[in-house]
C-alpha cells in the first residue's frame, strides 16, 4: 500500500474519532441566564432547520414573564419571502435547572416539549444560541436582523468545538 494512502487514511481515522469523542460529551450550557435580561425579541440568525420552519424566513422569537413564573413564546415567520404570509405559533418555556436557568423546556403542542438550553450567550445578552442535547437542533439568535461576521464566525467554531456538525446549519433570510 502506498504510504500517502496510510496517511489519509490515519488522518479521516483521527477527524472521525474526535468528532464522535466530542459528540460523546455532554453538552454543556453556559454558566449562568438572567432570565429578565434574556426576554425580549430574538431574531434567528441560523439554524439546523427542522421540518416545521420549512420554507420560514424573517423567523423572530419573543419572550416574556407570565405570572405563574413561566415564560410565554411566540416565534413568527414569513412564509418563503420577507414579505410572505406571516405564520406565528405561541407557546411557553420553563427552567427545568434553576442553579443556572440555561436549561430549559418549551411546549407548543400539549404534550409535547423538548429541551431549550443555551450553549452560548453574549454577555451583554446581544447573541445566544441554543441547543438541544441531541445536538439535532440548533439556533444561533441575535437582538438584531444582522449580526456581525466575525460573531458569526466565531460562534460556528465555538459550536463545532461543542460537537456540531457545521454542515446542517443555514443561514436565515432576514431584513437588512
Amino acid at each position: 500500500m502506498k504510504p500517502w494512502i496510510i496517511i489519509l487514511f490515519l488522518l479521516f481515522a483521527g477527524g472521525a474519532a474526535r468528532k464522535a469523542r466530542a459528540q460523546e460529551k455532554p453538552l454543556e450550557v453556559v454558566p449562568s441566564v438572567d432570565i429578565q435580561r434574556y426576554l425580549g425579541t430574538w431574531y434567528e440568525i441560523a439554524t439546523i432547520p427542522q421540518r416545521f420552519q420549512k420554507g420560514c424566513v424573517g423567523v423572530t422569537a419573543h419572550y416574556s414573564l407570565r405570572a405563574d413564573g413561566d415564560i410565554d413564546v411566540v416565534n413568527v415567520c414569513r412564509k418563503e419571502t420577507l414579505d410572505g404570509k406571516e405564520r406565528s405559533v405561541r407557546g411557553k418555556a420553563w427552567v427545568v435547572d434553576n442553579t443556572t436557568n440555561a436549561k430549559l423546556k418549551v411546549r407548543f403542542f400539549w404534550p409535547f416539549s423538548g429541551a431549550y438550553w443555551i450553549i452560548e450567550l453574549d454577555e451583554d445578552y446581544q447573541w445566544a444560541v441554543v441547543g438541544h442535547p441531541n445536538r439535532n437542533y440548533l439556533w444561533i439568535l441575535s437582538r438584531t436582523p444582522q449580526m456581525d461576521g466575525a460573531v458569526y464566525d466565531d460562534l460556528l467554531k465555538r459550536i463545532a468545538a461543542k460537537g456540531y456538525d457545521l454542515s446542517k446549519i443555514k443561514k436565515t433570510l432576514q431584513p437588512s
